[in-house]
């Protein structure tokens, strides 16, 4: 691809939302090229020189732009440039595409699937930052992309991608790409499964036969796919089988159960690709603190676990957890993806019991009933004070987990699953819970 080699000088560009990408983006760019801003929600911009750049959409349907710099939240069937995109799609890029003009000759490893990106992400960025190189950790999680400084040629970019970056972006390429898992997620956006799988594929679809693509052959989804598209680059099919003796030497809890399990498999067969010292690779992966609100154990006792998994805004991700688990207090509610379903059997649910709290307790009851043992309540706190209850009037003494994973979207109640998972955090310490549940 160095054929795209700076591509982005002396154009005329339209930035289009102005957040972190957005803004990053205007920085990068400024120097060089003819910019112009555009943002649907009309923010409140101090910087006098970006104030100069905002424009209407009466000039922007009138201007001819080289390129349109699309921020990855903005959906463009649903937002007030539909007309303008749609009769520019060619011209549509990302921050990921501006990024790959500039550094192409830098390695990138590029992550990307339904469920833990982030983590992976950033476990694959201590155990590089470990093995001592000039590592970076941008995309989703970390900064913007564009706003890292002093890169060299041996500064490697470890970026989390999500399906929105990928499905508009046209010249970003990654050296290693590692798609994770796929399960229907964000359908809401791309209307259809195939789509969003697609959205995903593309990471691989720039690739040349000096690149490495990582993937689970035994997931049908992506089978599909590979049968279809002609690959250029080597293909390492991840086996978490093949991975067993690594295994043996996983002391850290956090990584016992299959989802996470099989994310580590992926961990493991780019470090044998990245030839990386075994020694302090698993003394990285034992010493991980998971990220807040991701499977994240904030309290562990003889008695009882637990889990903030607040960043569970889909079946699928609080499945993975829920099959590792026994006696679970599950506390599921939130705003319901399009399409998802809860598709664990009556039989696999026998340890469970579900709490279904706030103002989608219908969709959830749909989903669990025949299945699995559930009540419903209006808010947290009271769902809490209920398993507290519950759990006093058991007479098992076997070992219990409050798993806080909702298995819905935040918005609801919440601007995003940050402040859920600290509002959670907030009412164990209130209640005292810790207390009550080791009487």
């Amino acid at each position: 691809m160095e054929k795209n080699k700076y591509i982005f000088l002396k154009k005329k560009i339209l930035i289009y939302g102005l957040g972190k990408s957005g803004l990053s983006s205007y920085y990068f760019l400024r120097k060089y090229n003819d910019l112009y801003l555009y943002d649907d929600n009309g923010v409140t911009i101090k910087d006098i020189k970006i104030k100069k750049l905002l424009v209407k959409y009466s000039k922007i349907s009138k201007t001819n732009f080289d390129f349109i710099v699309l921020s990855p939240g903005i959906d463009i069937r649903k937002c007030k440039l539909t007309k303008v995109l749609k009769k520019n799609l060619k011209k549509i890029v990302t921050d990921l595409d501006v990024f790959y003009s500039h550094y192409f000759k830098n390695k990138n490893i590029t992550i990307t699937g339904t469920n833990g990106k982030s983590t992976t992400a950033k476990l694959l960025f201590d155990i590089l930052k470990n093995q001592k190189k000039d590592v970076r950790l941008t995309g989703n999680i970390g900064n913007p992309i564009l706003e890292e400084k002093k890169i060299t040629l041996k500064t490697i970019f470890v970026i989390e991608a999500s399906s929105y970056q990928l499905d508009y972006s046209k010249h970003f390429k990654a050296n290693y790409a590692l798609i994770l898992n796929i399960t229907p997620d964000h359908l809401e956006r791309h209307r259809t499964f195939s789509n969003y799988v697609k959205s995903k594929f593309k990471l691989i679809g720039n690739q040349t036969n000096k690149d490495y693509s990582f993937l689970e052959f035994n997931n049908k989804y992506l089978k599909k796919e590979i049968k279809k598209n002609k690959l250029n680059s080597k293909i390492i099919n991840v086996n978490v089988k093949s991975f067993n003796k690594h295994l043996k030497k996983i002391k850290n809890l956090y990584f016992f159960n299959a989802g996470n399990l099989k994310n580590l498999s992926f961990i493991f067969a780019l470090s044998k690709i990245l030839n990386l010292k075994k020694k302090n690779l698993f003394k990285t992966i034992n010493n991980f603190k998971a990220l807040k609100f991701r499977q994240q154990i904030i309290y562990q006792s003889s008695k009882i676990t637990l889990i903030n998994d607040s960043k569970a805004t889909s079946f699928s991700s609080s499945i993975n957890i829920l099959k590792s688990l026994k006696k679970v207090y599950w506390l599921v509610g939130g705003v319901p993806k399009f399409g998802d379903k809860f598709l664990m059997s009556k039989k696999e649910c026998l340890n469970f019991k579900a709490y279904i709290f706030g103002k989608n307790k219908s969709y959830f009851i749909k989903q669990f009933k025949k299945k699995i043992n559930f009540k419903c309540f209006d808010n947290l706190e009271q769902t809490l004070k209920k398993i507290i209850l519950d759990i006093k009037q058991e007479k098992e003494k076997k070992h219990k987990t409050i798993l806080f994973s909702p298995a819905g979207a935040s918005f609801d109640s919440f601007r995003n699953f940050e402040e859920r998972g600290k509002k959670f955090n907030l009412l164990i310490e209130k209640m005292n819970l810790k207390k009550l549940i080791n009487v």
